[in-house]
């Protein structure tokens, strides 16, 4: 029979100081940073529709809650094999609707595992160098920016005067998709303007057979 002597004497109040107060203060205090950091590099890149400050303090979350789970497990064999075990049955519904949302959730969850493993300049070199080249890349503004030329007109006479007349005045031109009625062609012509004045649409719109034309800025993903 297991008396109250047995249980204090067992190992489990051995493991709450196998980890020091000051290790997980420093752990928690540079998670926080590094964290924080990962925030604001994410803030500055973000080129999505819609910005959304949640993820953007999950990030932080993140970063100090996988430093909290590893300080668990180095400091307890058992306890590790048990988290493995608990966190594989964990499901994420949420949709990850920006290619680059990934990297920063791994870079989050990479820096806690390094930091709660006490690779810290590891952490904070490393942190640093991906912030950098991210806000590099990511910011980086295309010498030639595509766009989307919606137009519509009466008929094929029409549209091949229309054509003529892009292709006079854009560096390069090529038809995404063409969509036909009676009387009626719309047309998505994806260019590439020589320079920065957009002029030529209200001629193109002018002419004659021409319903509209519309010029939209185009990214490869949405128009906008």
């Amino acid at each position: 029979m297991i008396t109250f002597n047995d249980i204090f004497k067992s190992s489990f109040l051995e493991n709450v100081t196998s980890v020091s107060v000051l290790d997980m203060v420093i752990a928690m205090a540079l998670a926080f940073a590094i964290g924080l950091f990962i925030f604001l590099v994410y803030k500055k890149t973000y080129q999505g529709v819609m910005y959304s400050t949640s993820f953007g303090v999950t990030l932080v979350a993140l970063t100090m809650i996988t430093t909290l789970v590893i300080l668990a497990v180095t400091s307890n064999v058992v306890l590790s094999l048990g988290m493995v075990g608990a966190l594989s049955i964990v499901r994420f519904r949420t949709a990850i609707k920006e290619p680059l949302d990934i990297a920063f959730l791994f870079w989050s969850i990479a820096v806690g595992i390094v930091l709660a493993a006490g690779m810290i300049p590891l952490a904070v070199f490393g942190s640093i160098i991906i912030g950098v080249i991210l806000m590099i890349f990511v910011n980086r503004k295309s010498s030639v920016t595509p766009y989307i030329i919606v137009l519509s007109c009466s008929g094929h006479d029409a549209e091949t005067k229309a054509m003529e007349y892009i292709k006079s005045k854009v560096q390069k031109c090529s038809i995404k998709s063409k969509s036909a009625q009676k009387d009626f062609l719309e047309l998505n012509i994806e260019v590439r303007l020589k320079e920065d004045n957009t002029d030529f649409i209200n001629e193109l719109a002018a002419m004659d057979g021409i319903g509209s034309a519309v010029l939209v800025s185009y990214n490869g993903e949405y128009m906008g």
